[in-house]
C-alpha cells in the first residue's frame, strides 16, 4: 500500500487536502470583491448620486476595501476568527453608510452576505452576521428618506427576504463543507485501517514465513545434519579399529546425506517443493525415506502404502515432514530395533500416516519438543488431525490424519489429542 504516510498516521490528514486549493479560491474572492465594489461605485455615478453623498459614499466604499487589503484577505487565508469578525464590522458598517447615500449602494450585499459565510466559521455567527448586515442596510436605506414609514415598509420585507435566502444559502454551504469534511475524516481513518492492516499483514507474513522457514530447516536440513554427524562418528570409530570397508560404506552415506541436503537447501530457498517429491509419489518418497534412515541407523524399517491414490500437493508435504519428524524422533529418543510405516486412505478421502517403533516409548509427561509443535501446526494447517502416544505393545506411535479436500486453513483442524493410539 503506498497510502500517504500522513493519512496513515492522522486521520484528518485528508482536511488539508480538502484545502489545498483554499489558496486559488480566495484569490477569485479577492477579484469578485474588487468587480462588486468597482461596479457599485460606477453605478452610484451612474445613477445620479452627486456631491457630498457620493463622496461619503465613495469613502464608506474606500474604507472597506482598506480593511479588506489589510484584515479581511488576511482572515480568508489564515482563517483567524478576531480578524475577521474586526473586518465584518467595517463592512457592516460601511455598507450601511454607503446605502444611506444611494440604494444602488446595496449591490454589496452581494459580495458581503457571501463573506460573512466565508470568514465566520460557525452557524450561529455567519447568522448574527447576516441579521446585522441586514439590519444596517435597511437603517442607511430608510436613512435616506428620513425614515419614512412607507419607505420602511417597504424596505424591511424586502430585507427579511433577502436575509432569508441569504442564510439558506449560506447554511447550505455549511452543511455541504460539514458533509465534506465528514467525508475526509472517513477517508482518513479508512486509510488508517487500511495501513494498519498493511502493517498487521506484513508483519503476520513475516512471521509465518519464518515459522515456515524454521520448521523446513528443522525437518530437513538439521535432521540432514544430524545424521551426516552420526555416520562421521561412525566412520571414525570404524577407522579405530581398522575396519575400512565400514568407514567407507559411512562416509558414502554421509556424501549421500549432504547432496539431499544442498539440494533441500537449494529448494527451500527457491520455495519448491521438497526434493523428495519432485519426481516421485508420496509412496515412493516414504520408501525412499525408509531406506536411507535404515542405512543410516541400521534399524529394520518397513514401509506400507498400498492403495493410495493421487494426492495434492499440500497433503504430501505435510505427511512427508510429519515422517521426516517421527524418524528423526525414533533417531533421537527412541531407542528402538524396528520401525514400521504405513500410509493409507479410507473411503472418504481422509489419508492416514502412522508411523511405529518399538522403542521405549512416549512418557505420559513428555511435552512437545520444537519439531512436534512444528508438525501439530503442518497437520491443522492441512485441516487434519495430529496424535502421538504410547503403542499397544510399547513403543510409540505417531499418528496424522489429513482430509484430501481440506482448505489450507491456519485455524482449522480438530483438537491435538496425546492420548494412546492403536497400531
Amino acid at each position: 500500500m503506498t497510502a500517504d504516510r500522513g493519512a496513515a498516521e492522522d486521520p484528518d490528514y485528508g482536511l488539508d487536502r480538502l484545502y489545498a486549493g483554499w489558496e486559488r479560491q480566495v484569490h477569485w474572492w479577492d477579484a469578485a470583491f474588487g468587480v462588486i465594489v468597482a461596479l457599485t461605485a460606477v453605478a452610484m455615478a451612474l445613477e445620479g448620486t452627486r456631491g457630498t453623498q457620493l463622496a461619503v459614499a465613495y469613502a464608506a466604499m474606500g474604507t472597506i476595501v482598506v480593511a479588506y487589503v489589510l484584515l479581511g484577505a488576511r482572515a480568508a487565508r489564515t482563517r483567524n476568527q478576531r480578524v475577521a469578525v474586526v473586518y465584518l464590522v467595517v463592512l457592516v458598517v460601511g455598507t450601511g453608510v454607503a446605502v444611506s447615500q444611494g440604494g444602488i449602494a446595496s449591490l454589496l450585499l452581494f459580495i458581503a452576505f457571501g463573506q460573512m459565510w466565508m470568514l465566520l466559521e460557525s452557524i450561529r455567527r455567519g447568522v448574527i452576521g447576516c441579521v446585522a448586515l441586514a439590519v444596517a442596510v435597511s437603517v442607511g436605506i430608510s436613512a435616506q428618506y428620513g425614515f419614512d414609514l412607507a419607505v420602511m415598509g417597504e424596505v424591511v420585507p424586502q430585507m427579511l427576504v433577502t436575509l432569508v435566502f441569504a442564510i439558506g444559502l449560506g447554511l447550505w454551504f455549511h452543511v455541504a463543507m460539514r458533509r465534506a469534511e465528514d467525508h475526509v475524516r472517513l477517508l482518513g481513518k479508512l486509510h488508517v485501517a487500511q495501513a494498519r492492516l498493511a502493517q498487521t499483514s506484513h508483519e503476520a507474513g513475516v512471521l509465518a514465513e519464518r515459522e515456515r522457514l524454521a520448521r523446513e530447516i528443522h525437518d530437513t536440513l538439521a535432521q540432514g545434519f544430524t545424521s551426516v554427524v552420526m555416520q562421521a562418528q561412525a566412520a571414525s570409530a570404524a577407522l579405530d579399529v581398522g575396519d575400512e570397508r565400514a568407514a567407507r560404506e559411512r562416509l558414502h552415506v554421509v556424501e549421500d546425506t549432504a547432496r539431499d541436503n544442498l539440494a533441500e537447501a537449494r529448494a527451500l530457498v527457491a520455495a519448491f517443493a521438497p526434493v523428495a517429491l519432485q519426481d516421485a509419489s508420496l509412496p515412493q518418497a516414504l520408501g525412499r525415506l525408509g531406506t536411507r534412515f535404515a542405512e543410516e541407523t541400521g534399524l529394520e524399517v518397513t514401509v506400507r502404502a498400498d492403495g493410495v491414490g493421487a494426492l495434492p500437493p499440500a497433503v504430501e508435504v505435510v505427511l512427508l515432514r510429519a515422517a521426516q519428524e517421527a524418524f528423526a524422533n525414533v533417531r533421537r529418543h527412541a531407542q528402538a530395533r524396528a520401525v514400521v510405516v504405513r500410509l493409507a486412505q479410507d473411503d472418504e478421502g481422509e489419508v492416514t500416516l502412522t508411523v511405529s517403533d518399538d522403542g521405549r516409548g512416549f512418557g505420559p509427561d513428555t511435552a512437545d519438543g520444537f519439531g512436534l509443535a512444528g508438525m501439530r501446526d503442518r497437520v491443522r494447517s492441512a485441516g487434519g488431525r495430529l496424535a502421538v502416544g504410547p503403542g499397544p505393545d510399547g513403543g510409540t506411535v505417531l499418528c496424522a490424519r489429513v482430509p484430501v479436500d481440506a482448505h489450507v486453513d491456519a485455524t482449522a483442524g480438530a483438537q491435538d489429542e496425546n492420548q494412546e493410539v492403536a497400531g
